[in-house]
């Protein structure tokens, strides 16, 4: 017989990790309280031409108020055709690009002048973003999208006919020979406007840019405001559904697990989402998810309270206490709601979040704040506007790659961050041609990984999705992290979820911080 004893305490502290977490957790199969060799990381070797310090690296100045933010592309197209996009499908990129009217390489740069940067253009000098004034924005009609009737081309020089000037100093992206034939992709802006940076839709405009086109109190295109606590957690309790146990004979026994991450919607402000799991990551005490409770009776309304802290700086406001209601904004066509929201789409507090910082530094007292006026900022400050701790910034430029690490080592826990981490790109550059690493964009910093003699930092794009394999290829990245590589991975949903090593993580990213 077991020691009973020993199965109480294991039972003991099972629960304790589950309190702390806020996550119900499974014991693993094969799994064992003793610990062994294969639990230690084998030392790598590293460059050891640089003084080590016990303190580790001096932070550096903060960066005047970074407009660090891209709009979630498969939020946006589901919100302008009515419909779910299959994320994890490889006919999402065909969607994509058909929809936004980019081609799928040249959605995630900035140089590309993409609609996922909409209100924001390019300092090629700095490699950074800066807002747009609301007088160079330019809203597109349908005539605009017009493109001629190319029925008629049988020559080179008929493409002159039909608007093509100057032919032989078009810019050609693809040329390809095949079976005799020469096939060539030319840029023909001239032929046609498609949606950029600075030319929207009045559509995209309301659902993405802080520009206001349309006075009065701002309701998103075909969306309406709903209280979403009947819809949640009375009419369809997906949650509920999805905890259901399901037996099978014999030992095996599987659970749908599902988690309620913040995934952002459509809105580009990915430096509050990335910011806001950051903080759940690492704390999950310091954010009120009592989503839940609330009072009985028809005398009072149903509320929930978020504080933030002043840290300064744009996006920003005086220490208060912000209390909203259940009210969302939904999409009227497939009754989703349009910007934060959970990953199993099962809770409403990172709405009511997102819903709660647009009131605050709105200083608005409207239960319908304009969510899109959180449309790009800082998302280390964030942190710290959330959890009221002091901001810590470290520029990549400044700090060698293995420093780089080992700071994400220094603020971990057996592989999982204790302090709040986030990072964010720069705004062009070779890496960014698909939707893992995305110019411009914030990223949560969950931990770090080491397999074999390599060492990753491991990141979460808040827009929940990672790429179907075989998309787009990156160097240093691993798309998939298994509980056998990276134990924390059994804590959090999948999408959005994958490991760079340091070098590749220094050249892709411009600042990663702290709020401790």
């Amino acid at each position: 017989m077991g020691d009973i004893r020993g199965s109480e305490r294991d039972s003991n502290v099972i629960a304790l990790v589950e309190a702390i977490l806020g996550h119900k957790i499974e014991s693993m199969p094969g799994s064992s309280s003793q610990s062994t060799l294969e639990d230690y990381e084998d030392l790598v070797e590293m460059n050891r031409d640089h003084e080590f310090s016990k303190d580790g690296p001096r932070p550096d100045s903060p960066p005047k108020n970074p407009c660090v933010g891209a709009v979630n592309p498969y939020a946006l197209a589901g919100a302008l055709i009515g419909r779910r996009i299959d994320r994890h499908s490889m006919a999402a990129a065909q969607i994509l690009q058909n929809v936004l009217q980019t081609d799928y390489d040249e959605l995630f740069d900035m140089r590309h002048h993409s609609v996922l940067f909409a209100g924001m253009k390019l300092n090629e000098k700095e490699r950074k973003a800066e807002m747009y004034d609301e007088k160079d924005m330019k809203i597109l009609n349908e005539r605009d999208l017009m493109t001629p009737d190319f029925s008629g081309v049988r020559k080179l020089e008929d493409l002159e006919k039909v608007g093509l000037k100057d032919l032989k100093d078009a810019k050609v992206k693809m040329a390809r020979m095949k079976n005799g034939k020469l096939r060539l992709v030319l840029h023909a802006h001239e032929l046609g406007e498609t949606v950029s940076n600075r030319k929207v839709t009045m559509s995209i405009n309301e659902l993405v840019t802080p520009f206001r086109m349309q006075k009065g109190r701002w309701q998103p295109p075909n969306a309406s405001w709903r209280d979403m606590y009947d819809y949640f957690f009375q009419s369809v309790n997906k949650r509920l559904i999805s905890d259901i146990t399901m037996f099978q004979l014999g030992d095996r026994r599987e659970t749908n697990r599902q988690f309620d991450d913040p995934t952002q919607g459509c809105s580009s402000n990915s430096w509050f989402v990335s910011a806001l799991f950051s903080v759940f990551w690492s704390d999950p005490s310091a954010i009120n998810r009592a989503t839940r409770v609330h009072t009985h009776g028809n005398d009072k309304k149903r509320f929930l309270s978020v504080k933030f802290h002043d840290k300064g700086g744009k996006q920003n406001n005086k220490t208060e206490t912000v209390d909203v209601n259940y009210e969302i904004p939904i999409n009227n066509s497939d009754n989703e709601p349009l910007y934060c929201r959970s990953s199993d789409g099962a809770d409403i507090w990172p709405s009511l979040y997102e819903k709660a910082f647009a009131k605050w530094i709105t200083g608005s007292n409207s239960e319908q704040p304009d969510i899109t006026q959180t449309h790009c900022g800082d998302p280390i400050k964030a942190m710290a506007q959330i959890n009221g701790r002091t901001p810590q910034y470290y520029n990549c430029d400044n700090h060698p790659s293995h420093t780089l690490l080992g700071l994400v080592r220094a603020n971990s826990v057996n592989n999982k961050t204790i302090n709040p981490m986030t990072a964010y790109t720069y705004a062009t550059g070779r890496e960014f041609h698909g939707a893992n690493i995305v110019a411009n964009h914030a990223y949560s910093v969950l931990g770090y990984c080491v397999i074999g003699d390599k060492q990753y930092i491991v990141l979460r794009n808040p827009w929940g999705v990672t790429e179907p394999q075989g998309l787009t290829s990156y160097t240093g990245l691993l798309g998939r992290l298994e509980p056998e590589i990276w134990n924390p991975a059994t804590l959090l949903d999948h999408g959005g979820l994958f490991a760079l090593e340091a070098d590749s993580f220094k050249r892709c990213f411009s600042c990663i911080g702290v709020a401790k």
